[in-house]
């Protein structure tokens, strides 16, 4: 693999021939001093190559652009580089725009934000609990999350087409809620998804047709669109992708005509634009923007750091408001730092890419030495203990409320989770996630078994209760084999026993390990956790599956 300064020949020869982008440099338009820009530049050297997928950097200061750049190509297969005209598939910076055309129907008077969302979509089954646009918006519906809904149903992502229609059909299915709404702060995709059908119902244009008219080209945003059709030509657009195991890179697309969520296709000078109009409302008005980015309040009084589709939170002392993205090999961050007239876009199009500490890193060179340094929400020193000390936290521990289960394990001098991720001690009663903000604390003493907490905490203390693992015989692992088949995700899974694991097959899907737990419960390596129901008289009768976002999915045991 060869740095992009290595082949200055051939590349000119391309250039020339008109079959490659202009060199990085000659793309860039930068109203920053010299040694600003190269600081800046060399924050992104790891994607600055022509063999490699990479980024490309937005950066504005009151308003105004002063530094546009690609680094890396935005076509392998075709030798294209990114430059900052490319168009990129920015995942769930796609919500803030679904959120703010739903306010702008509110404030025209077309709908309240406080309407139930069953007046507008009738397939959301009535669970008896109001489910409101504002809680939509704020991620406090407790609706499942559509993702994980389809993927447990047999969609594969991200290769298998995923429509509006595919979402409306799965959450009509469901029996149940995650919580009940107001109560907690759970990421959904369903929700966003919902108010790109209700801006349809309401105003007769699709979300596409609405965010064109009343914020795209109000706002000079030529190169960007809602994608509602994965046939589509889009000229510059990227496309993306993820290491590939043994070397190299494989194309990762996803397949979307769904749209809201997601599926917002632009370009980092795009985003530009829409948050100067953030920090100088013309187009949308001052006081929707506060609103905006005002934080939700649970039922509890908390609050969630979360407004319309923007995270609200805080860097080195200042207000920092953005959102982050993912989808398949895309990747996106965009933040503003309205206190400082600062907003950056960083649009990558690698799985492994991390765009939230690039654009971090390009804050701390453009903030330099005129805000605090930038403090750890949790203890970062580590600190040695004794072996008793590390042999204390080994268990298995649940979230009762969630279910997620967390496994953390001792090999050698070292504690880790099962999951891989590696920890550090900071105190007899503090581990850090190795190259994360993570962490967890051990609470309990005298007899009574111990809790883990983990941190930075959420709108709700994430506590995990220690549990007694399961002595999983080859017969007791033999009563949970059979055919289970959900209603509400209309699919079937077959539950082979072995020795020590079962076997989960899906006639779409890889087959999967069910690894014991606790008693009558198992954990799947993505995560999930199913607990085992059984009859007045012990036979086991079904299973409960859950996840980080989604509970309580129920599976019947046909045979």
């Amino acid at each position: 693999m060869h740095h992009a300064s290595r082949h200055s020949a051939l590349t000119a020869a391309l250039l020339f021939f008109g079959l490659l982008a202009p060199a990085a440099g000659m793309q860039a338009q930068s109203a920053l001093p010299d040694s600003i820009r190269v600081r800046i530049d060399s924050v992104f050297s790891r994607w600055d190559r022509t063999d490699a997928p990479g980024c490309a950097l937005g950066v504005s200061q009151g308003g105004k652009s002063v530094y546009e750049r690609g680094y890396g190509m935005s076509d392998l297969q075709h030798g294209l580089a990114i430059t900052p005209r490319s168009i990129f598939h920015v995942a769930s910076i796609s919500k803030q725009f679904a959120a703010f055309s739903v306010a702008l129907l509110a404030r025209d008077g077309k709908l309240s934000l406080d309407d139930d969302v069953r007046k507008y979509v009738s397939e959301i089954p009535d669970y008896g609990k109001r489910i409101t646009l504002r809680q939509l918006i704020h991620h406090t519906s407790g609706l499942r999350d559509q993702w994980q809904l389809l993927a447990y149903a047999g969609w594969r992502y991200p290769d298998d087409l995923i429509t509006e229609r595919d979402v409306l059909d799965i959450v009509s299915r469901q029996r149940g809620l995650n919580f009940s709404p107001g109560d907690e702060y759970i990421y959904s995709n369903t929700g966003y998804t919902l108010l790109a059908v209700i801006v349809k119902q309401v105003s007769g244009q699709s979300l596409r047709e609405f965010a064109q008219a009343r914020l795209f080209e109000p706002l000079g945003m030529r190169d960007t669109h809602f994608h509602d059709d994965h046939t589509m030509i889009v000229p510059g657009r990227t496309s993306a992708y993820e290491p590939r195991a043994g070397g190299g890179w494989r194309i990762s697309i996803p397949v979307f005509d769904t749209y809201g969520a997601t599926s917002l296709f632009t370009t980092a000078g795009d985003l530009l634009k829409w948050m100067a109009n953030l920090d100088a409302p013309s187009t949308l008005g001052a006081q929707l923007v506060t609103e905006a980015e005002t934080s939700a309040i649970l039922t509890d009084g908390s609050p969630t750091g979360y407004g319309y589709g923007l995270s609200i939170d805080t860097y080195r002392g200042l207000r920092a408001i953005g959102h982050g993205g993912a989808d398949a090999g895309y990747r996106a961050q965009v933040e503003r730092y309205p206190e400082r007239g600062l907003a950056i876009a960083v649009l990558c199009n690698s799985s492994t890419s991390g765009p939230n500490v690039l654009a971090r890193r390009t804050a701390d060179v453009l903030i330099g030495n005129s805000a605090p340094a930038a403090v750890a929400r949790i203890d970062t020193v580590p600190r040695a203990v004794g072996r008793a000390v590390m042999e204390r936290w080994v268990g298995m521990y649940r979230d009762p409320v969630s279910q997620s289960v967390i496994r953390l394990r001792l090999r050698g001098d070292s504690l880790s989770v099962s999951d891989g991720r590696r920890l550090i001690t900071t105190s007899d009663s503090t581990v850090r996630v190795v190259g994360s903000g993570s962490g967890f604390v051990l609470r309990g003493s005298g007899d009574a078994p111990p809790v883990l907490v983990q941190l930075p905490r959420s709108t709700r203390d994430l506590v995990f209760r220690r549990e007694v693992p399961m002595v999983a015989t080859k017969a007791l692992l033999a009563q949970y084999g059979g055919i289970y088949y959900s209603e509400e995700l209309d699919t079937r899974y077959t539950l082979v026993p072995g020795d020590s694991t079962i076997a989960l097959t899906h006639r779409k899907h890889d087959s999967a390990v069910l690894e014991p737990a606790f008693a009558d419960a198992f954990t799947l390596p993505f995560g999930a956790t199913a607990l085992f129901t059984r009859d007045g008289r012990g036979r086991v009768t079904g299973f409960i599956l859950s996840d980080g976002r989604l509970r309580g999915v129920r599976f019947v045991r046909e045979r």
